[in-house]
């Protein structure tokens, strides 16, 4: 096992060094997240650079909490279209929430000059939805074989709040510090695990 990984790690060494003889450009983190064309296009080099700075050492959690929320998305739809098929969002969708998503969808589609979030229901529903559906007495026995712990409502509704918390910061252009932005890497880290185990 351990000449296993050492072969591995090997092999990666060897594979850098190919690339970096025949040219291959090394990406910082900024250059993986941050597209120059875009920010061209988008004139963000005309905006106050103290905002420009300030918003780059953003991206990277945007791009993660933004991540994050669309597999869950995903990860919620998927559980439930498999306990109930094409009746997921009728069967497995509280009404409040429902009628807010879909008035959320009809506002949106009256504004023709620009794009929606799509067809699929799922993209109209709130961060806050996803543990609230999860947890739903009709739903919990599709999602409890994910958790299986005594308290993995109260876990799930709590993870949910403190990722939303600095959602909500980094959606309306806040600046999270670094335990903030620790504390939502490990709530991510620790759901992923769960979840995927």
């Amino acid at each position: 096992m351990e000449t296993d990984l050492y072969s591995f790690a090997f092999r990666g060494i060897l594979a850098e060094e190919a690339l970096d003889k025949a040219g291959h450009k090394k990406y910082t983190a900024e250059e993986a997240f941050f597209s120059e064309s875009l920010a061209k296009e988008l004139h963000f080099d005309e905006i106050d650079s103290k905002y420009v700075e300030q918003s780059k050492t953003m991206i990277t959690v945007f791009a993660t909490i933004t991540a994050f929320e669309n597999a869950t998305r995903e990860f919620v739809f998927s559980t439930l279209a498999g306990a109930y098929g094409d009746d997921w969002w009728a069967k497995g969708v509280q009404n409040g929430i429902r009628e807010k998503a879909q008035s959320r969808k009809d506002s949106e589609t009256k504004v023709k000059w620009h794009i929606n979030r799509g067809d699929m229901m799922m993209s109209y529903l709130e961060f806050g939805d996803l543990p609230k559906i999860m947890c739903s007495q009709g739903n919990w026995p599709y999602f409890e074989p994910y958790f299986g712990f005594s308290n993995a409502q109260e876990w799930i509704r709590t993870t949910f709040e403190t990722i939303e918390k600095s959602r909500n910061v980094i959606m309306h252009s806040g600046v999270l510090d670094e335990l903030d932005v620790a504390r939502v890497g490990m709530n991510i880290i620790d759901w992923l695990h769960q979840i995927n185990a």
